[in-house]
């Protein structure tokens, strides 16, 4: 079992910055890949970025690339996902996945993933 940490977030104005971290309670990252997803309330969860934390391979949304950097901080066990140049269309709840078996091409889809954050709110306004 892996309990996942959300932290950052909050309330961002356009064109601003914001970071959102994950945690994993009690182990490493060190055989996963770990992924973040944002919903809007009423609608699927969306991929937003992934990477594989043996070999830091990457995966990025169409919307979120030049934007989004998703990355390893290994002193913390943490993923990060820095976000920039903000978008009120980016509001949403942040979700951190989390799983050891995911194969690349089934990265994009929720249903995949077995571990989830309680997610964190980034409301950017316009």
């Amino acid at each position: 079992q892996v309990q996942l940490v959300e932290s950052g977030g909050g309330l961002v104005q356009a064109g601003g910055s914001a970071r959102v971290s994950c945690s994993a309670s009690g182990r490493t990252f060190r055989t996963y890949t770990v992924a973040w997803f944002r919903q809007i309330s009423g609608m699927e969860r969306e991929f937003v970025a992934a990477i594989k934390w043996n070999g830091g391979t990457t995966s990025y949304t169409d919307s979120v690339k030049g934007r989004f950097t998703i990355s390893k901080d290994n002193a913390e066990n943490a993923v990060v996902l820095q976000m920039n140049n903000l978008k009120p269309e980016d509001t949403a709840v942040y979700y951190c996945a989390a799983d050891s078996r995911i194969i690349r091409s089934s990265w994009t889809n929720f249903k995949n993933w077995d571990y989830w954050g309680q997610g964190t709110q980034v409301t950017v306004s316009s």
